[in-house]
């Protein structure tokens, strides 16, 4: 079988947006109703511009499922754009700071920066929210949960309680309506004052960036790698996060915050409690959870952390300075329409992009053709696993 992976292609005014899945195992029954539902998460939030009032994203599968379950076969995603304008968008010489405008000019040899805005605009994650949401499917078999939510929001920021049940977080980081209140943080003092800031920053014609973070449970040890560079399951979520359009930090567990102590009060002692030799940890216990599920790039049975910063948009309702390349003249930015905060919709982009790099270590962990023979795979580790020494 061929290593899970994916593409994506589309405009953000063309016709549609397609994610290409490859290395799905056969068998396995898709649950569509979860792909759209996370299509409309990112839709949402709090502080959101006019195109999501356009778009009603769901998604189509063309190819890749037979009768409710995949085939082997690569699966197609399509995601229509009802604000298809493309070939009569307004050419755009005046490149905002901040974003791929100027850069791909130069790259492409062109004065018109549409052709690259188009295509580097955060319309794209909607197809990567697809790809990630289907491989959900797959985790849900093994009862691995994503989590993703808002952490922060300029200096509005949440602490979240992960002692309570996680029913009761996700539904206070669900609570109110998705396209007028809904800013995807659990902790609601903290989402409260967060409404309250992207409020201030819009009436400014500003913008606002925050934290988001992503927490994955029920994970089993082993997935990843120490053997190479780039199988290292922490640099491969760590590169797969950075390429998020404006994100621009990632951290795993405790993060840069381990800059400032000492060994003692980093790392994560190890226990045993024989007691739990059935459990995912196959027994070994810690105190803490400071690496984030982590360790030497694989997964240590821990839940994995993710986090990351997610800078301003780009796009100003009071533009920044630029130049026009035709004339070179210094001039205002050109204004797309945009929003004032995405950080809640960043949150699901997160949740879904993280799901699908622990998709890809688990389907590479226990490989098959099928899910018959991953989830033969899969209870055959952990049955030998539990057995050490052997």
């Amino acid at each position: 079988m061929s290593s899970l992976c994916y593409k994506t292609a589309g405009e953000s005014h063309g016709p549609a947006l397609i994610a290409i899945i490859e290395g799905m195992p056969a068998g396995l029954s898709v649950d569509r109703d979860l792909i759209n539902t996370e299509l409309r998460r990112r839709q949402g939030g709090y502080g959101r511009g006019g195109r999501q009032k356009i778009e009603t994203d769901t998604a189509e599968i063309l190819s890749g499922v037979r009768r409710g379950k995949t085939i082997g076969s690569p699966i197609v995603l399509e995601i229509v754009n009802k604000d298809s304008r493309l070939d009569d968008a307004p050419a755009v010489s005046r490149p905002r700071p901040g974003h791929a405008d100027l850069a791909g000019s130069l790259k492409w040899l062109t004065t018109d920066c549409r052709e690259t805005l188009e295509r580097a605009s955060a319309r794209e994650t909607a197809a990567r929210v697809a790809a990630g949401a289907l491989t959900r499917s797959l985790l849900k078999e093994f009862n691995i949960e994503v989590f993703g939510y808002v952490l922060q929001i300029g200096t509005a920021a949440a602490r979240v309680d992960f002692s309570r049940p996680m029913s009761e977080l996700k539904a206070a980081r669900d609570s109110g309506d998705l396209f007028k209140e809904w800013v995807g943080c659990p902790d609601l003092a903290a989402a409260q004052k967060m409404r309250e800031a992207i409020r201030e920053v819009k009436e400014r014609g500003d913008t606002l960036g925050g934290l988001v973070e992503a927490r994955v449970f029920n994970c089993p040890p082993g997935l990843g790698s120490c053997v190479q560079y780039d199988l290292k399951l922490d640099g491969r979520l760590a590169q797969a996060v950075m390429s998020i359009q404006a994100f621009k930090s990632v951290e795993i567990g405790m993060g840069k915050d381990v800059a400032a102590l000492p060994g003692s009060n980093v790392h994560d002692e190890i226990g045993f409690d024989a007691g739990k030799k059935n459990s995912l940890t196959l027994g070994f216990t810690r105190k803490t959870n400071n690496a984030g599920g982590l360790e030497g790039g694989m997964t240590n049975g821990q839940p994995i952390i993710v986090r990351a910063a997610k800078k301003p948009i780009s796009t100003l309702m009071q533009p920044l300075e630029s130049v026009d390349l035709n004339t070179k003249e210094v001039s205002k930015a050109a204004y797309e329409r945009s929003d004032a905060c995405a950080v809640p919709a960043a949150s699901v982009i997160l949740e879904n992009v993280v799901a699908f790099e622990i998709a890809r270590a688990f389907v590479e962990k226990f490989a098959g053709d099928s899910m018959v023979e991953i989830r033969s795979n899969y209870e055959n580790y952990l049955s030998l696993a539990r057995k050490l020494p052997l």
